[in-house]
């Protein structure tokens, strides 16, 4: 089958993902971290065995059900498998390109927290078409199409198991990704603020940007969105009825417009206020700083 269709691809790695996750869960408490990859902070130079594990085994279901389909996983340069992908980019309309991040949030899963996820994504040339993200820790998944909406269940559910799942504006904090923290002060008199670079604890959980679909965060400030992860739940976002725009509140640009598997900074909220809110703070610092 040259192009399956997105729902096909979900449904048919939903088995392999719960699998993953369950590798995952079972060896968290005994994870080796790895040296880390070059990145501009400790988060993104984060890198486990269980990222390669589960990136491995997600390739080998993919070359076994869909041979040809187009491949970008995040820890492709390490992969014995990308050789044997037909692609790694974006390819014409209606070509998919399917993403991984194998475990997002690795730092959290190297410090025994519960909020990694699995990401798998299937990219269109213009726009997401589907995401599932696998919470292995909870149990859960949830997964989003295009126009269509977006659900979560128990990670046992089948696809049409699934409860829809709506985001709803809350007094919950707002979440400032790496090198965003300089919103807070800008931010603080009228929400709670969680600052990655300054918050984030080994022993202390704090939510991480998925929490904008769990209700533990209205808002998420983050500099880029990368499509394995942020761009990812943005889309969720979108799809559950949330606003997911960049930093000035303009529209996501279209995917092969997006340089380097990311596009810039985005902002996901929970509604028009927290949105605009955000926005302000962004126009003010950048006139403050420039």
């Amino acid at each position: 089958m040259a192009h399956p269709t997105p729902r096909l691809i979900l449904e048919t790695l939903l088995p392999a993902l719960r699998v993953a996750a369950a590798y995952a869960h079972q060896v968290q408490p005994y994870i080796a971290a790895r040296p880390d990859k070059a990145a501009d902070n400790f988060f993104g130079a984060a890198l486990s065995d269980a990222d390669l594990s589960v990136q491995t085994f997600i390739e080998v279901a993919l070359l076994g059900s869909f041979p040809s389909i187009r491949f970008y996983g995040e820890e492709y340069e390490r992969s014995y498998n990308t050789k044997y992908f037909r692609a790694i980019d974006l390819g014409e309309q209606d070509d998919y390109l399917v993403t991984l991040d194998p475990i997002d949030g690795t730092q959290f899963y190297l410090d025994g927290h519960s909020n990694y996820q699995i990401i798998l994504g299937v990219l269109n040339r213009d726009d997401f078409e589907a995401v599932i993200a696998v919470t292995p820790a909870q149990k859960t998944y949830c997964y989003a199409l295009r126009g269509q909406g977006c659900w979560q269940g128990k990670l046992e559910d089948s696809l049409d198991d699934c409860q829809p799942l709506r985001i709803q504006p809350s007094d919950a904090p707002i979440f400032l990704g790496w090198q965003m923290a300089g919103l807070a002060p800008l931010l603080i008199d009228r929400y709670s603020v969680i600052s990655v670079a300054t918050d984030y604890s080994k022993t202390t959980q704090i939510p991480n940007v998925n929490g904008i679909l769990t209700g533990e965060l209205t808002g998420v400030v983050i500099r880029k969105g990368q499509f394995i992860d942020g761009a990812a739940l943005a889309f969720f976002a979108r799809e559950a009825g949330g606003i997911a725009t960049l930093h000035d509140g303009s529209p996501l640009p279209p995917l092969d417009q997006c340089q380097k598997y990311q596009a810039p900074g985005l902002i996901i909220a929970s509604s028009t206020t927290v949105h605009q809110d955000l926005v302000t703070a962004i126009e003010k610092h950048s006139a403050d700083t420039n």
